[in-house]
């Protein structure tokens, strides 16, 4: 069997979650009247401090109607270049919402810098000029960072994000798919980060292991806001509570194994940094993801093909560099495993002479 690396949505339903899906009460969602898909939303609720919580297909999904419920046309959204919003959801804020993504410089560590987050705030003056800008609608930010390696941005930052978002009057949304491996991480509660947030999105089917769904939480006018954004969108379910089912374990069973997955980042990490000719920074593995560079992106595409060849599927992040991540049923001696082959590939790879 494969050891997947490619990412940690590539997990099945653990036996409880299977058990969940095929035992759970049901009803039409869109009427409000399915119990499971309510319970989950009440849980969601709970754990993030939050008001209300809203399920939905996906992050992407998730992300989406959080800025249509936040922003009118028009309006800028100010996030990070770096962001899952800016680089994988096909730009369906501009295209399905009309809204304008401002990208800003982010830092290695995932933050944006203060300052750069000020400049892109264009608010309404008496300069002719400011009518040349679009308005600022909202602040994304984005914990762990994916396109940063799983770095974990502190509750500490985020209060500064969220003192220049009320100088300004302006939401803050948290692309949080993975922010329970950033509590985690951290040793932290939930709440440090989400209280200094609008809203949030959290994933279920990346490491806490549901095979479907994320969800929207924030106060109860937002939320009722973006169940109408869901519907807009398609999203309406009606007897959901068989994939919410999963997402009740998830949340209640699935959170503190998260700190087994950033163990065997670990072992991936410090295995394949001891490697010739690979480049990475040790400290940036905070969570579960691992990203490392290769001398060229030929020899990245030659590591990544060789391996799946052999079982160990990477993932090719642009530019000579690779990810992997790891997840449920993903063991240690897998990750060895992985870290042996990573090393016979590059032997070869980088040896003097080789094409």
């Amino acid at each position: 069997m494969a050891i997947d690396l490619r990412s940690d949505t590539v997990t099945l339903p653990s036996p409880s979650m299977r058990q969940a899906m095929a035992t759970a009460p049901l009803g039409d969602d869109v009427f409000g009247e399915d119990p499971t898909v309510n319970e989950l939303e009440a849980l969601a609720a709970r754990v993030t401090g939050m008001e209300a919580g809203l399920f939905v297909c996906s992050g992407t999904m998730g992300n989406l109607g959080s800025l249509l419920a936040h922003c009118q046309r028009g309006q800028e959204v100010i996030l990070g270049d770096q962001s899952h919003i800016y680089h994988y959801e096909n730009g369906s804020a501009s295209a399905l919402g009309g809204l304008v993504l401002h990208p800003v410089l982010t830092n290695t560590d995932g933050t944006l810098p203060l300052d750069a987050i000020e400049a892109a705030i264009h608010l309404p003056s008496h300069n002719y000029h400011f009518y040349h800008w679009a308005p600022p609608g909202v602040i994304c930010l984005e914990n762990t960072h994916n396109r940063c390696g799983g770095a974990v941005l502190s509750p500490e930052y985020f209060a500064e994000v969220a003192a220049i978002a009320r100088r300004h009057n302006l939401p803050v949304h948290l692309d949080g798919a993975r922010l329970f491996n950033a509590a985690v991480a951290a040793g932290r509660p939930l709440t440090d980060w989400t209280g200094h947030v609008s809203s949030v999105q959290l994933c279920l089917s990346k490491g806490l292991a549901a095979p479907v769904g994320s969800l929207i939480c924030g106060s109860s006018a937002f939320v009722d806001r973006a169940r109408r954004m869901r519907k807009l969108l398609g999203g309406g379910m009606r007897q959901a509570g068989v994939i919410a089912a999963p997402g009740i374990v998830a949340l209640t069973e699935m959170v503190d194994r998260l700190a087994e997955d950033h163990r065997n980042a670990r072992i991936l990490a410090e295995g394949v940094a001891r490697l010739p000719g690979v480049s990475l920074d040790l400290a940036m593995v905070q969570s579960n993801i691992v990203v490392f560079r290769m001398p060229g992106v030929v020899e990245a595409e030659k590591l990544q093909a060789e391996a799946s060849v052999v079982g160990l599927l990477l993932s090719d992040f642009g530019a000579g560099r690779l990810r992997m991540v790891t997840h449920y049923g993903i063991t240690g001696d897998d990750c060895r495993k992985a870290v042996g082959i990573v090393a016979g590939i590059v032997g070869t790879t980088l040896a003097p002479g080789r094409t």
